[in-house]
């Protein structure tokens, strides 16, 4: 029982002292403590659609497992009416990431980790922008980096996304001319504006965000570039919730919005995979 609160508390200050690189649109280095459990809902949503010129929103349901300190995985559905006249069942989402760096230091910590991601969709194949999240279905993997400094932690991410769709094998010849791989890009940063001094795991964390977006597609000439603040509200070390707005400062792709909206919320259970002790 000792051991088990001993190890709660330090996954709670590890959580707490890591606040400002939970990113609100993108994923760190770092991963979710071992034997850990996190539930996560997210909507994104557009106040006018390029599809039907109005509302639409994407509701994502995940889960992430924190097997073991180096490896976290995710699973996740989206149901949305972005693509659909009516909401309904869109995809079906999975994503690894493996830690294979960990530098720790007095109010520092650098972490680089590898990940891959692979979504199931049923949308038909609608603009130029690939996404996982509901959109398009493929295959992504990549590389990210994340060093933290006391307050400040800056991320970088560069990825490679195939998307997995039929047309790609037909002999249809499709215009405007489809894209079907891309380069992935982001730039992070975090900043803890409150507490100012950290006495206690139950004090309520407030969090700024700023982030680069950006994607660039292999096969034809387009791409974008978004910007994403956030903010970010953490009660008790296991509670967050995040509220961002993405929009474009450069582009030359069809997407479905330039401008877009991000609510969650997420709560982690840690210790929640701990194997039971015999008795």
């Amino acid at each position: 029982m000792r051991y088990l609160i001993f190890s709660g508390l330090l996954s709670l200050m590890c959580v707490q002292g890591n606040a400002q690189e939970l990113y609100v649109f993108s994923e760190p280095a770092s991963n979710l403590p071992a034997r850990s459990l996190s539930v996560k809902i997210k909507n994104h949503f557009v106040t006018r659609d390029n599809i039907y010129g109005r509302f639409s929103n994407r509701l994502m349901p995940q889960v992430f497992f924190g097997i073991h300190k180096n490896l976290m995985l995710r699973a996740g559905i989206s149901v949305a009416n972005m693509h659909t006249p009516d909401t309904r069942y869109e995809s079906f989402n999975v994503y690894a990431k493996y830690r294979l760096v960990s530098k720790d230091d007095i109010h520092r910590h650098f972490r680089l980790a590898v990940y891959s991601e692979f979504s199931e969709t049923r949308i038909p194949f609608h603009y130029d922008e690939i996404t996982l999240m509901g959109d398009k279905g493929g295959v992504e993997a990549g590389l990210v980096a994340t060093q933290l400094w006391h307050k400040f932690a800056l991320s970088g991410t560069i990825g490679h996304t195939q998307v997995l769709h039929k047309s790609r094998k037909d002999n249809v010849i499709y215009i405007p001319e489809r894209g079907y791989q891309s380069l992935n890009y982001s730039l992070s940063g975090g900043l803890l504006i409150l507490p100012k001094e950290y006495t206690d795991y139950k004090q309520t964390n407030l969090n700024l965000y700023i982030e680069l977006i950006g994607q660039q597609l292999m096969d034809k000439k387009a791409g974008f570039l978004d910007l994403a603040p956030a903010v970010q509200l953490i009660f008790r070390s296991t509670t967050k919730l995040n509220m961002g707005y993405r929009f474009q400062l450069n582009g030359s792709m069809q997407r479905m919005a330039s401008q877009s909206w991000l609510i969650s919320l997420e709560r982690t259970f840690l210790n929640a995979l701990k194997k039971k002790q015999p008795k």
